[in-house]
């Protein structure tokens, strides 16, 4: 018999426990080594004979509102019992969340989107804060990227065409008093000379 990659081994009054609330109806597989496979997204316990008994001899006294706040005390109260049985058991119960894309990958994307689908494209001001504060280093903006930005950047207006004038005469006054021997420094250099000459 073989065994799934989420098996573990559990004591014998955890296997009870376990074994309780498969007679009520949860999903897992129990086998006789005293091994446990279990399914967490879809592992759940039903109500116990006693708090349906509880919630039957109840129901013909309480209100809708009494009714409803009483069948969620007890699906609560189940759902800390499911959690610690799991937590006995090992088996984490954290939630995965799906990764968010980066600043670089979403300010990438927008400067594809307003090239490609206009029509579409929506201004964002912190996509475009991002492409200004790094469109001079080659690695966050790919050439492939800083050609379409240099289209961007004609239609650049206002106080970001004046700050990003500034910033590339303060950088190519930096760049100026340099060896200039690097070459990182020589593709900056050059990134700035096309800013300067599009936006002069």
């Amino acid at each position: 018999m073989e065994l799934g990659a989420n098996c573990v081994y559990v004591s014998s009054r955890l296997l009870k426990d376990l074994q309780e609330i498969l007679d009520e109806g949860g999903s897992c597989h129990i086998f006789a080594l005293g091994i446990i496979e279990m399914k967490p997204l879809h592992w759940q316990t039903k109500a116990t004979k006693e708090e349906e008994a509880l919630i039957a001899e109840e129901e013909e006294e309480l209100t809708p509102e009494e009714k409803r706040k009483l069948e969620r005390k007890l699906k609560k109260e189940r759902k800390k019992k499911e959690k610690q049985l799991m937590r006995e058991a090992g088996i984490s119960i954290k939630k995965v969340e799906p990764q968010k894309p980066s600043g670089s990958e979403r300010a990438l994307a927008y400067l594809t989107s307003w090239s490609k689908t206009p029509e579409e494209w929506k201004f964002q001001k912190t996509r475009q804060t991002w492409l200004l504060l790094h469109m001079y280093d080659k690695e966050k903006v790919p050439d492939k990227y800083f050609t379409i930005l240099l289209d961007y950047l004609q239609g650049l207006q206002g106080g970001a065409r004046d700050k990003t004038v500034q910033k590339a005469e303060a950088f190519m006054k930096e760049f100026d008093g340099s060896d200039g021997k690097d070459p990182n420094l020589l593709e900056k250099c050059e990134r700035i000379r096309q800013v300067l000459q599009l936006l002069s």
